[in-house]
């Protein structure tokens, strides 16, 4: 346990220090091959879950400790221990012993009393420890940046807190089912055969009752399913596609919304992403799904870089956000975002549908997508949009649960909005460019 927890204090320090989780469990990784899957997925768990809460974390080690530290290591390491005794099945006295034992590891031998102190102190009185560390301040109760809570309240004033708790719940995982491949029932079959428990929530969706890794799903490896939440399963069907149409995607990877698509219908599909080694990951997906598709790494903002004329009938755009909607995927995001990223989000978003508005053929639909809970960039967004193009109409979302187009992280799903445009023409001018 000792490795463990010193492997993920250091993918906690860090998100401290701004560096998101995803790329530090990957170094880490690398740097260590010899990790075997089991402590793997442990070190991942206990980081996740401390990022997702780490503000009750915090409050808790201020009550339990006498003046606050100055070494970000032990800082990290007293958190994930707490983590492990207030949120874990692991026993206590292991984590108390592979703390204090760990302090030499991370360069803090003289730390040992400390670490023993705070720790045990936590365990004479856990439930009074938690309680009074959630009512010393909201971010201690919902474990979100005080700036978080207050525009999800403003946003979401008679469900405010359902939405917040929403966010600091393990996700589920849910599958999509490559029809192209493979029937539904016949998949189905596959995963009884392999006892894994699931639950049909919808067309080709299905949600695994108890996790397991993709590469243990039946047929992942042959392309027969992918992993992709119920919310993003929403963005093909509502494009309306239909045999020979030109598809863009906008901001493509990793790529999920792409192979739907292609799923969804025969249609000639361009996917853009300005960041090349994201782009790889839509390349891997379409292979792993046999399934073709014209990448290109370019700003989809800046169609003259990419651009050869023709109009697209159907353009998706799954734009940047705060990415709020599914941050209980994400939980290190919270804390890594500040209050002005969502102005500066919601501006990006604008420069995006704008350039993007004149590559639309004429009668053609435009999808804009974020898994945000935040109006600036959701509802506001396609508000201004409006106003500003008269040749733009919002068209109402068939069998889609929310007639605003916003459904909240619940149980079934994580966050979204969606808002499908269709390009007019306005008597006696041109379309708005």
């Amino acid at each position: 346990m000792i490795e463990i927890q010193r492997h993920a204090s250091f993918a906690l320090s860090g998100v401290l220090r701004g560096r998101s989780l995803t790329p530090t469990l990957a170094q880490l990784w690398q740097q260590h091959p010899s990790l075997d899957p089991q402590a793997r997925g442990a070190i991942h768990d206990i980081a996740f879950g401390s990022c997702r809460w780490l503000g009750t974390l915090r409050a808790l080690l201020d009550q339990l400790l006498r003046k606050p530290l100055t070494d970000a290591p032990l800082e990290s390491l007293l958190l994930i221990a707490l983590y492990q005794l207030g949120w874990t099945r692991a026993p206590a006295h292991a984590v108390v012993d592979s703390a204090v034992r760990g302090c030499a590891r991370i360069g803090v031998r003289s730390a040992k009393g400390l670490v023993n102190a705070v720790l045990r102190g936590f365990l004479r009185t856990p439930g009074p420890c938690l309680e009074r560390a959630r009512a010393a301040s909201e971010v201690g109760r919902y474990s979100y940046p005080q700036w978080w809570i207050d525009r999800v309240r403003a946003a979401w004033p008679q469900m405010w807190s359902e939405v917040l708790a929403a966010g600091n719940e393990r996700p589920p995982l849910t599958l999509r089912v490559n029809t192209r491949r493979i029937g539904v029932e016949a998949y189905r079959s596959r995963l009884e055969a392999e006892g894994i428990d699931y639950a049909p929530v919808r067309a080709s969706a299905l949600r695994v009752t108890r996790p397991v890794p993709a590469q243990r799903l039946p047929g992942f490896g042959e392309g027969l399913v992918s992993v992709q939440d119920l919310g993003a399963q929403f963005a093909a069907p509502l494009l309306e596609l239909s045999a020979g149409q030109r598809v863009l995607d906008a901001c493509a990877a990793p790529g999920g919304k792409t192979a739907h698509i292609l799923e969804s219908a025969h249609v000639e599909v361009l996917a853009l992403d300005r960041d090349a080694e994201r782009l790889e990951r839509v390349r891997e997906n379409l292979a792993r799904l046999q399934l073709a598709a014209t990448l290109r790494a370019a700003d989809a903002g800046a169609p003259a870089s990419w651009w050869d004329g023709r109009f697209f009938d159907r353009i998706l755009l799954d734009a940047p956000c705060s990415a709020s909607g599914v941050v209980r995927r994400h939980p290190d995001s919270k804390w890594l975002r500040r209050d002005t990223d969502i102005v500066q989000l919601a501006a990006e978003q604008r420069r995006l549908l704008r350039a993007l508005w004149q590559t639309l053929a004429p009668g053609g639909k435009l999808l804009f997508v974020t898994c945000s809970v935040f109006p600036e960039e959701t509802s506001a967004q396609i508000v201004d949009f409006l106003d500003a193009h008269r040749d733009a109409a919002r068209l109402p979302l068939r069998a889609f649960p929310q007639d605003d187009g916003q459904i909240l992280p619940g149980e079934e799903h994580d966050g979204f909005f969606y808002a499908l445009l269709e390009k007019r023409t306005v008597h006696g001018r041109q379309p708005d460019a």
